[in-house]
């Protein structure tokens, strides 16, 4: 549970943190100032819950309970909120004919593209390992730390959703295939 109130950009910032390291966490917010772009702004956040600071004990105890089940309390702020429903919708419409202006930074570190571009040309860990010198099971763990971060279950999902995202790209895979 969050309080948003106050440093509103900060917070979202640190809900997406914590999305991006725990994908599965349920995260409910709080704010006395429940306007439509806060509102907006949390959704895209993937918060489980957005709840004003008025709620009942016994609301936020159900509230909380639903979360921890799995349940994602903030869509039901659709059906009195249609202001940002509508806004959700023109931008889920928007981003399905177009690619986001926004550029979002690799959640990889340098060594994790590097091995995924490898990965990208089909190299199998063995060869990873003894092209940069390192242990497979180092080489292994990068993979994994990939695959979490990428929130994907197989090598080759990572590679088309880093392409897909811009983290890595078809020129950087060219020269090193032809070579």
């Amino acid at each position: 549970m969050l309080d948003i109130d106050g440093a509103t950009d900060a917070s979202i910032m640190l809900v997406r943190r914590m999305k991006h390291c725990l994908p599965t966490i349920g995260i409910m917010l709080l704010s006395s100032n429940n306007n439509d772009n806060q509102l907006f702004q949390t959704l895209k956040t993937q918060a489980s819950a957005f709840l004003n600071k008025d709620v009942t004990a016994d609301k936020l105890v159900e509230s909380v309970w639903r979360v921890a089940q799995g349940e994602q309390l903030i869509k039901e702020v659709f059906s009195i909120r249609q202001k940002v429903a509508m806004e959700v919708l023109h931008k889920f419409h928007e981003l399905s004919w177009k690619i986001e202006e926004e550029t979002l930074d690799s959640p990889l570190t340098s060594r994790e593209t590097e091995i995924l571009n490898y990965v990208a040309q089909g190299y199998l860990n063995r060869q990873l390992a003894t092209e940069l010198g390192i242990s497979e099971q180092t080489i292994k763990n990068h993979i994994t730390s990939i695959l979490r971060k990428l929130n994907e279950g197989a090598r080759t999902e990572s590679v088309v959703v880093a392409l897909k995202q811009g983290f890595i790209t078809l020129n950087e895979l060219v020269p090193t295939i032809l070579s």
